[in-house]
């Protein structure tokens, strides 16, 4: 289930839409056909709750469905977790151009734009 304020949401509980907007970097190979997305939360909301530690994923949801990744780690600073990593790979132009409708509806619906480094 996603927010009904946006037509694009990423979750890491079932129901529950991450306010926290990440730092996103793409990489691509060579020929484009595959490549992944590391999304960095600093402070996110899903380590507040009590079952952080449970975080098996991270869905991104829109308005064609849900992609999903389990490449996800919690880390840690000074003692105290403060950060989610998780990874996101694509396997064809197929894959590469659905994750790339799903960010442009996220931009969109937080208001973000992006730059090249």
């Amino acid at each position: 289930m996603k927010d009904s304020r946006s037509d694009a949401a990423i979750q890491f509980f079932p129901g529950k839409d991450e306010k926290v907007i990440p730092e996103i970097r793409l990489t691509r190979s060579k020929d484009g056909k595959t490549g992944q997305a590391l999304f960095t939360f600093k402070e996110p909301d899903a380590l507040l709750d009590e079952k952080f530690k449970e975080i098996k994923g991270m869905f991104l949801i829109d308005t064609e469905g849900e992609l999903t990744t389990r490449d996800v780690n919690i880390r840690k600073s000074n003692g105290k977790y403060s950060a989610i990593e998780a990874r996101y790979s694509w396997k064809s132009d197929i894959d590469f151009n659905r994750f790339m409708r799903f960010a442009n509806r996220y931009a969109e619906a937080y208001g973000l734009g992006y730059s090249e480094s």
